[in-house]
């Protein structure tokens, strides 16, 4: 999951996004409302965590044009405003949910959670393709019954090809998903992780389950060959 994060704090953005990175997720963050709408209308992200208090313009304000430009993607407020009129104008500007500081950061990752759960049809429980199972909860992958350790690229990576199996998935789609705004873009950086991943769930098992699209990109599939 690719999200973006807004927040003028640096200390704070910093907090974030290190604690969601260590979750998995790939993330980009903006330091003011003007930057933040501009990653928004030009990315595709699953979800953005919004800070209300910005420079150049407010999140109410990011949140209103992104709503009227038809954006639907998921918003979390962050606000250090407690009252009720407050919550209820972030919320009627099109935010999907509203957090205020401080806050514990299990919270956050929580709401996080249950955001991208509502946005999505696909399961939040376990996946399993033939004798492939992994845990988005615990982190954990399995061949065979035998455990498989990953690093977190190649476990978000296996995770994307599972929730599109038998989908083809071209090296954009995947870097738009799996990497931030930072990524090298003159750097085979994609193959290189499927090669790796390949060499731990496919190499010492019968039957291979990633596949590449020559010229397109690389496909899961769910049916053996």
């Amino acid at each position: 999951m690719r999200l973006l994060l807004v927040e003028d704090d640096p200390n704070l953005g910093r907090f974030i996004q290190k604690g969601l990175q260590e979750e998995r997720y790939a993330v980009d963050v903006a330091m003011d409302g003007e930057e933040g709408l501009f990653l928004a209308t030009v990315n595709q992200y699953d979800l953005i965590i919004l800070d209300i208090m910005l420079p150049k313009l407010d999140g109410l304000g990011v949140c209103r044009k992104l709503r009227a430009e038809r954006k639907t993607t998921p918003v979390l407020m962050l606000t250090a405003r407690e009252t009720i009129e407050d919550r209820v104008t972030g919320l009627d500007t099109g935010a999907d949910d509203y957090l205020t500081k401080p806050f514990a950061f299990a919270e956050l990752l929580a709401r996080v959670r249950a955001l991208l759960r509502r946005g999505s049809a696909l399961p939040s429980g376990r996946l399993k393709v033939l004798d492939l199972e992994l845990d988005p909860v615990s982190h954990r992958v399995w061949r065979a019954g035998q455990e498989i350790p990953l690093t977190n690229k190649e476990f978000a990576l296996l995770e994307y090809l599972l929730r599109n199996a038998n989908q083809v998935l071209t090296r954009t789609a995947i870097i738009e998903h799996i990497w931030d705004i930072h990524y090298d873009s003159m750097t085979n950086i994609v193959d290189v992780h499927i090669r790796a991943l390949r060499a731990k769930i496919d190499r010492s098992f019968p039957s291979p389950l990633i596949h590449t699209v020559r010229g397109v990109g690389y496909v899961l599939k769910t049916e053996d060959d």
